[in-house]
Protein backbone atom coordinates (compact mmCIF):
# COMPACT_ATOMS: atom_id res chain seq x y z
CA UNK A 1 0.00 0.00 0.00
CA UNK A 2 1.47 3.32 -0.99
CA UNK A 3 0.48 6.48 0.75
CA UNK A 4 -0.19 9.66 -1.16
CA UNK A 5 0.98 13.05 -0.05
CA UNK A 6 -0.15 14.08 3.39
CA UNK A 7 -2.05 17.27 4.08
CA UNK A 8 0.32 20.08 5.00
CA UNK A 9 -0.65 19.91 8.66
CA UNK A 10 0.14 16.18 9.01
CA UNK A 11 3.72 15.09 9.52
CA UNK A 12 3.64 11.38 8.75
CA UNK A 13 5.92 9.05 10.70
CA UNK A 14 6.79 7.12 7.53
CA UNK A 15 7.93 10.30 5.76
CA UNK A 16 10.09 11.42 8.68
CA UNK A 17 11.64 7.94 8.93
CA UNK A 18 12.44 7.99 5.21
CA UNK A 19 13.99 11.48 5.41
CA UNK A 20 16.07 10.58 8.46
CA UNK A 21 17.32 7.29 7.05
CA UNK A 22 18.11 8.88 3.68
CA UNK A 23 20.42 11.29 5.47
CA UNK A 24 21.79 9.25 8.38
CA UNK A 25 21.78 5.65 7.09
CA UNK A 26 21.17 5.64 3.33
CA UNK A 27 22.14 1.97 3.01
CA UNK A 28 18.89 1.19 4.88
CA UNK A 29 16.67 2.92 2.28
CA UNK A 30 15.73 -0.37 0.56
CA UNK A 31 14.35 -1.57 3.89
CA UNK A 32 12.45 1.68 4.45
CA UNK A 33 11.09 1.58 0.91
CA UNK A 34 9.82 -1.95 1.41
CA UNK A 35 8.26 -1.04 4.76
CA UNK A 36 6.43 1.96 3.30
CA UNK A 37 4.56 -0.44 1.02
CA UNK A 38 2.82 -1.76 4.17
CA UNK A 39 0.31 -0.03 6.41
CA UNK A 40 1.67 1.43 9.64
CA UNK A 41 0.15 -1.20 11.92
CA UNK A 42 1.82 -3.99 9.94
CA UNK A 43 5.16 -2.19 9.95
CA UNK A 44 5.05 -1.73 13.72
CA UNK A 45 4.07 -5.38 14.27
CA UNK A 46 6.94 -6.55 12.05
CA UNK A 47 9.46 -4.31 13.73
CA UNK A 48 8.33 -5.25 17.23
CA UNK A 49 8.37 -8.94 16.37
CA UNK A 50 11.88 -8.56 14.95
CA UNK A 51 13.04 -6.68 18.03
CA UNK A 52 11.87 -9.50 20.30
CA UNK A 53 13.55 -12.10 18.11
CA UNK A 54 16.55 -9.86 17.35
CA UNK A 55 16.06 -10.90 13.72
CA UNK A 56 13.89 -8.23 12.10
CA UNK A 57 12.30 -9.08 8.78
CA UNK A 58 14.37 -12.22 8.27
CA UNK A 59 17.76 -10.62 8.73
CA UNK A 60 20.40 -12.26 10.88
CA UNK A 61 21.53 -10.97 14.25
CA UNK A 62 24.57 -9.16 12.87
CA UNK A 63 22.45 -7.12 10.48
CA UNK A 64 19.78 -6.52 13.12
CA UNK A 65 22.31 -4.93 15.41
CA UNK A 66 23.22 -2.31 12.83
CA UNK A 67 19.73 -1.15 11.78
CA UNK A 68 18.62 2.32 12.79
CA UNK A 69 15.29 2.12 10.94
CA UNK A 70 13.41 0.09 13.59
CA UNK A 71 14.60 2.37 16.40
CA UNK A 72 13.52 5.53 14.59
CA UNK A 73 10.19 4.15 13.34
CA UNK A 74 9.15 2.65 16.67
CA UNK A 75 10.01 5.76 18.72
CA UNK A 76 8.23 8.10 16.31
CA UNK A 77 5.23 5.77 16.10
CA UNK A 78 4.95 5.77 19.89
CA UNK A 79 5.00 9.58 19.95
CA UNK A 80 2.28 9.72 17.29
CA UNK A 81 0.22 7.15 19.22
CA UNK A 82 0.51 9.13 22.46
CA UNK A 83 -0.56 12.32 20.67
CA UNK A 84 -3.59 10.55 19.20
CA UNK A 85 -4.48 9.03 22.57
CA UNK A 86 -4.23 12.44 24.22
CA UNK A 87 -6.52 13.94 21.58
CA UNK A 88 -9.09 11.19 22.12
CA UNK A 89 -8.86 11.55 25.93
CA UNK A 90 -9.41 15.27 25.59
CA UNK A 91 -12.70 14.79 23.72
CA UNK A 92 -16.02 13.75 25.12
CA UNK A 93 -16.00 10.17 26.48
CA UNK A 94 -19.10 9.22 24.52
CA UNK A 95 -17.37 10.14 21.27
CA UNK A 96 -14.64 7.55 21.88
CA UNK A 97 -16.88 4.58 21.07
CA UNK A 98 -18.27 6.33 18.01
CA UNK A 99 -14.79 7.26 16.81
CA UNK A 100 -13.52 3.73 17.37
CA UNK A 101 -16.44 2.27 15.45
CA UNK A 102 -15.98 4.70 12.56
CA UNK A 103 -12.24 4.16 12.33
CA UNK A 104 -12.61 0.39 12.42
CA UNK A 105 -14.63 0.49 9.20
CA UNK A 106 -12.15 2.59 7.26
CA UNK A 107 -8.51 2.04 6.59
CA UNK A 108 -6.44 3.46 9.37
CA UNK A 109 -4.74 6.73 8.59
CA UNK A 110 -0.95 6.73 8.59
CA UNK A 111 0.56 7.72 11.93
CA UNK A 112 1.17 11.45 12.13
CA UNK A 113 3.28 13.49 14.50
CA UNK A 114 2.09 16.68 16.19
CA UNK A 115 4.23 19.81 16.40
CA UNK A 116 6.66 19.36 19.30
CA UNK A 117 8.10 21.86 21.75
CA UNK A 118 11.84 22.19 22.35
CA UNK A 119 11.51 20.09 25.50
CA UNK A 120 9.63 17.40 23.61
CA UNK A 121 12.24 17.43 20.84
CA UNK A 122 14.96 16.92 23.44
CA UNK A 123 13.02 13.95 24.83
CA UNK A 124 12.59 12.51 21.33
CA UNK A 125 16.34 12.83 20.84
CA UNK A 126 17.01 10.94 24.07
CA UNK A 127 14.50 8.22 23.18
CA UNK A 128 15.86 7.70 19.66
CA UNK A 129 19.43 7.64 20.96
CA UNK A 130 18.53 5.10 23.65
CA UNK A 131 16.53 2.92 21.22
CA UNK A 132 19.29 2.97 18.61
CA UNK A 133 21.98 2.05 21.14
CA UNK A 134 19.73 -0.67 22.58
CA UNK A 135 19.33 -2.02 19.04
CA UNK A 136 23.10 -2.28 18.72
CA UNK A 137 23.75 0.79 16.59
CA UNK A 138 27.22 2.20 17.30
CA UNK A 139 27.30 5.24 19.60
CA UNK A 140 28.53 7.71 16.95
CA UNK A 141 25.94 6.60 14.42
CA UNK A 142 23.17 6.55 17.06
CA UNK A 143 23.97 10.16 17.95
CA UNK A 144 23.87 11.14 14.27
CA UNK A 145 20.52 9.42 13.76
CA UNK A 146 19.02 11.07 16.87
CA UNK A 147 20.31 14.48 15.76
CA UNK A 148 18.86 14.05 12.26
CA UNK A 149 15.47 13.04 13.71
CA UNK A 150 15.35 16.19 15.82
CA UNK A 151 16.50 18.38 12.93
CA UNK A 152 13.79 16.92 10.69
CA UNK A 153 11.09 17.38 13.30
CA UNK A 154 12.27 20.90 14.12
CA UNK A 155 11.88 21.87 10.46
CA UNK A 156 8.17 21.16 10.84
CA UNK A 157 7.63 23.38 13.89
CA UNK A 158 5.54 26.40 12.91
CA UNK A 159 7.27 29.72 13.28
CA UNK A 160 5.69 31.55 16.22
CA UNK A 161 7.63 34.78 15.79
CA UNK A 162 5.65 37.78 14.66
CA UNK A 163 6.91 39.69 11.66
CA UNK A 164 7.80 43.33 12.04
CA UNK A 165 4.85 45.24 10.68
CA UNK A 166 6.65 48.58 10.76
CA UNK A 167 7.37 50.58 7.62
CA UNK A 168 10.25 49.47 5.39
CA UNK A 169 11.21 53.02 4.61
CA UNK A 170 10.02 55.78 6.89
CA UNK A 171 10.11 58.31 4.06
CA UNK A 172 8.00 56.27 1.66
CA UNK A 173 5.38 55.07 4.15
CA UNK A 174 5.41 51.67 2.41
CA UNK A 175 4.75 48.79 4.77
CA UNK A 176 6.29 45.34 4.55
CA UNK A 177 4.26 42.75 2.69
CA UNK A 178 3.61 39.44 4.39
Amino acid sequence: MTVGPAPLDRLLVRNVVRDVIAEAAPEELPLVNSLTQLDDATVVRQLLRGRRRREPLGFGVEEALALATPAVWLVLNEIAKKATDAAVDGSARGMRALLHKALRRRKALPAALPPLSREQLAEVQRQVLRAAIDAGVRQKRAVTVADVVVARLAMSVPDTTTPDDGPDDASSGVRKRQ
